[in-house]
């Protein structure tokens, strides 16, 4: 059966980087609260600037220092601003798809020395379980053309590609490290091959 997607409410949301409209979803693949926050006319648009947001209860909104997630949160969302057009999807697929009660318990076995990638296959996961299905039946949705995709993970890109979506290029979303997240960054960068050339450079 053809996955369903329904633009269920819009309503305007003014932000420090200016007035996004909200759309809420629901759809027939999960039980989620699936949002897009749209800047601009993106209808029939081609290169319109898309960030893919996994959500990251703990550096979304409390701001932990563990992952780059909210500044990359806040870095998209000015770079869309600053295109005056673009949207941001918001996947509500925590912790790279395990949940957020299995990413704590990761993050106790990476203070006893895994890594993120090592931490996920111990309990049982993959390295990165987030699929982009919904994305892509959101852009479809709002009748995007193309995308210029604000992303350093090349899987993301691929996922896009994949279920037809016309990705033509990648806007860089780099955050500079810090000593809580460096071996995190560094982890993207060695065994999921992100494209992060701060932190390749900044070796331990």
């Amino acid at each position: 059966m053809k996955p369903l997607l329904e633009d269920l409410v819009q309503t305007p949301i003014p932000t420090r980087h200016g007035e996004f409209i909200l759309h809420y979803y629901s759809n027939s693949l999960d039980r989620k609260e699936h949002i897009a926050l749209v800047k601009g006319d993106v209808k029939g648009q081609d290169n319109v600037p898309v960030r893919i947001h996994s959500e990251c209860f703990t550096g979304d909104v409390l701001g932990s220092r563990r992952c780059d997630c909210g500044e990359q949160l806040d870095m998209a969302l000015h770079l869309i601003s600053q295109a005056e057009c673009g949207v941001l999807i918001y996947l509500r697929q925590e912790g790279r798809g395990i949940g957020l009660l299995k990413k704590l318990q990761a993050y106790n076995l990476q203070d006893q020395g895994m890594d993120t990638v090592d931490a996920n296959l111990h309990l049982g996961y993959q390295a990165d379980e987030r699929e982009y299905d919904i994305a892509a039946l959101i852009l479809t949705s709002l009748q995007v053309n193309s995308i210029a995709l604000i992303t350093n993970n090349p899987e993301k890109i691929d996922g896009l590609k994949g279920l037809g979506i016309a990705v033509n290029t990648r806007i860089p979303i780099e955050i500079k490290a810090n000593d809580d997240n460096l071996g995190y960054l560094q982890t993207k960068a060695k065994k999921m091959a992100h494209w992060l050339f701060q932190t390749q450079n900044e070796q331990d």
